[in-house]
């Protein structure tokens, strides 16, 4: 048997603390969740000001990148040239840029939803919580 990475409840927490300190520090009010590799939600946080719709957009980001396990920007981006039948999908949302995959030693163990700025923002935020939380856990 193969044995395979997870995120801790803990870590869940420690990814989501990185997260909301970056975007505290920029003055970003947004939401943030943390899901878990098969697109559960972890931890989830809606900062002072941001909009109440962002709290979903945010967890349904987390879900599609954990479930895709790539980055929800990959179908947005495919969507704008033209594949529209992605949006067909019900059972399917969260694919605008804000969705960012964590890989663990090659493993998918989670994915990030950030929603309440410009979407390369809220993919940045998830990718410098992510690169402290990968540096603290090498």
């Amino acid at each position: 048997m193969k044995t395979k990475a997870y995120l801790t409840e803990q870590e869940a927490q420690q990814l989501l603390d990185f997260a909301v300190n970056y975007a505290k520090q920029k003055n970003w009010n947004v939401s943030i969740a943390i899901a878990d590799d098969s697109g559960c939600l972890l931890a989830m946080k809606r900062l002072d000001g941001a909009a109440p719709m962002t709290a979903n957009l945010a967890v349904e980001k987390a879900r599609c990148s954990a479930l895709s396990r790539i980055p929800t920007q990959v179908l947005e981006s495919l969507i704008q040239q033209g594949q529209i039948g992605f949006v067909t999908m019900q059972s399917f949302s969260g694919m605008l840029e804000g969705g960012e995959p964590i890989l663990y030693e090659g493993q998918l163990v989670g994915a990030f939803g950030v929603s309440g700025v410009k979407s390369y923002e809220d993919a940045e935020i998830a990718q410098v919580a992510i690169a402290q939380f990968l540096a603290l856990h090498a």
